[in-house]
C-alpha cells in the first residue's frame, strides 16, 4: 500500500489520519517503511536524508547498533514488569552526575508528562496558584500550558484548544522570551507566581537563542522573588552536550524536565530538581505522580545506552556543531532569510533578520517556507514540515548527506 492510499484509510479511522497533528502534510504524509542512520525509506520507495530525527530524539541518528543491541538483550528479559529495575538508580545517578543542580530524579513516560509534574511539583513547593510561560514555548498537550501565544505581555491566559477551561489557564501567565524587563514587573506586580517554565532555546518555533545574559538575568530575578525556575530541556537535554542549556550558559534552575535523547528513541521523561524540591513528590511527599510504564526497562536501557556512548565519545559535540556550520555557510548571503544555527540544532526563517521571540517568528514567510520545504523533499532531503520547527541532525549523517543538504539549500532558496 502506497502512502495516499494509507493516509486515504486512516483518515476514515484516526482524527485527521494521523497520531499527531504535525504529521498531517498537505496533501498527504509519506509513510516510513524504515530508517537507519540518517536515511528514511518510504514506503513509495523514496529514500530520504532525514533533517528531523523524530524531532530531536535520534542524536545517533536511526538503529544506531549499539542501541539496538542493548534493546534486543532488554527484550530477552521482559519489557514491563511494573516493579523497579536496577537501571532506575544507575540512570538517575549518570544524570545527576551531569547536571549540578539536580540531586534527584523521577522517570516519567514523555517530556509532556515530565513538565505537566514539574508544574504541579512547582505549586506544592511554593504554595502558590499561578506559574509564567514563555510565548512560543512548548511544554506538551496539557492544559496548564495550552495557552495561546502572542498575546499582551501580563495577560491572562486564553485557551489554544477547545476542551480546555478558562478557569485552568487564568492561572498561566505569558511573557515574550528575551525580555527581563517584563518579568521584572509581572514578579513586581503578582505575588501568586509559583514557577516560570521555559524552553531555554526555543525549540518548537526555532531555535530561537537567548541574548546575552537573558538567562542568567531571569535566574536572577526569579531567585530574587522566591520564584521557581523550570527549565524545560526535553529538546536541549543531551542535544546541547553534556549538561544541556544550564551547563552551556551556565544557569542553574530548580526544576528540570527531559525527553528525548535520554530515551535512545523510545519514550521517556523525567523531572529532576534539588532534593528539598524533589522530596515532596510521592511516596516521599504529598505532591502525587504515577505512572505504569514511568521507568520502563527498555527505554532505561537505551537511554543509559546512549548516556553512556555520549560520555565516551566527547568529540560528538563538536562534530555535529561543525556539520551544522557548514549547512550555514554554504547558503549565500542573497537568500534573503536567516539562518540559525546552535549545536546540531538549525533553521533558515524566512524572515531578513533572526527572530528573537515568538512576535518576530510569526513575521516569517510560511508560504514561502512551504515551496522551500517541497523542493528538497523532491531533492530526497526531509524537513521538519513547518517554519515552526527545528532541524536536527545526527551523528550518522555523512559528508554525502552534508553535501547533499548544502547543495539543496543552495538550488532551492
Amino acid at each position: 500500500m502506497k502512502s495516499e492510499d494509507l493516509f486515504s484509510e486512516a483518515r476514515g479511522l484516526m482524527p485527521g489520519g494521523v497520531s499527531s497533528p504535525v504529521r498531517a502534510i498537505k496533501p498527504y504524509p509519506f509513510y516510513t517503511a524504515k530508517a537507519l542512520g540518517s536515511h528514511i525509506t518510504t514506503v513509495d520507495g523514496a529514500d530520504l536524508i532525514d533533517c528531523c530525527m523524530a524531532y530531536g530524539p535520534l542524536l545517533l541518528g536511526h538503529a544506531h547498533p549499539e542501541i539496538k543491541k542493548v534493546i534486543a538483550a532488554q527484550l530477552e528479559k521482559g519489557w514491563l514488569y511494573g516493579t523497579p529495575t536496577p537501571y532506575e538508580p544507575e540512570f538517575a545517578r549518570l544524570i545527576t552526575g551531569d547536571h549540578p543542580g539536580m540531586d534527584m530524579v523521577r522517570f516519567v513516560s514523555s517530556g509532556s508528562e515530565a513538565t505537566m509534574a514539574a508544574i504541579r511539583l512547582a505549586r506544592g513547593f511554593t504554595g502558590k496558584s499561578d506559574i509564567i510561560k514563555i510565548e512560543g514555548g512548548f511544554h506538551g498537550a496539557h492544559d496548564a500550558v495550552l495557552v495561546k501565544a502572542g498575546s499582551g505581555a501580563t495577560t491572562m491566559g486564553v485557551p489554544d484548544s477547545a476542551g480546555v477551561l478558562p478557569a485552568l489557564v487564568a492561572h498561566t501567565r505569558q511573557l515574550p522570551y528575551n525580555d527581563v524587563e517584563a518579568l521584572e514587573a509581572t514578579l513586581a506586580s503578582h505575588h501568586d507566581i509559583a514557577a516560570l517554565i521555559i524552553e531555554p532555546v526555543l525549540g518548537n518555533i526555532g531555535p530561537v537563542l537567548p541574548e546575552d545574559h537573558y538567562l542568567r538575568e531571569i535566574r536572577e530575578i526569579t531567585s530574587a522573588y522566591g520564584v521557581l525556575l523550570i527549565f524545560d530541556e526535553v529538546i536541549t537535554g543531551y542535544r546541547l552536550g553534556i549538561g544541556g542549556a544550564q551547563k552551556m550558559f551556565g544557569v542553574r534552575p530548580d526544576i528540570t524536565t527531559l525527553g528525548k535523547i535520554i530515551g535512545g528513541g523510545l519514550p521517556i521523561g523525567a523531572f529532576c530538581g534539588r532534593k528539598e524540591i524533589m522530596s515532596l513528590v510521592a511516596p516521599q511527599g504529598p505532591v502525587y505522580q504515577a505512572g505504569t510504564f514511568s521507568g520502563n526497562p527498555l527505554s532505561l536501557a537505551a537511554g543509559i545506552a546512549t548516556i553512556r556512548y555520549l560520555h565516551d565519545h566527547p568529540g560528538i559535540y563538536p562534530d555535529l556543531a561543525e556539520k551544522a556550520r557548514a549547512i550555514r555557510e554554504s547558503i549565500g548571503s542573497g537568500a534573503g532569510g536567516s539562518f540559525v544555527q546552535l549545536g546540531s540544532m538549525f533553521k533558515y526563517f524566512f524572515r531578513p533578520a533572526a527572530p528573537k521571540n515568538y512576535t518576530e517568528v510569526k513575521e516569517c514567510d510560511t508560504t514561502a517556507f512551504g515551496r522551500f520545504r517541497e523542493k528538497m523533499l523532491a531533492r530526497g532531503i526531509f524537513l521538519p514540515p513547518s517554519q515552526f520547527e527545528t532541524n536536527f541532525l545526527s551523528t550518522a549523517h555523512t559528508a554525502d548527506d552534508l553535501a547533499t543538504i548544502a547543495g539543496g539549500y543552495t538550488a532551492c532558496l
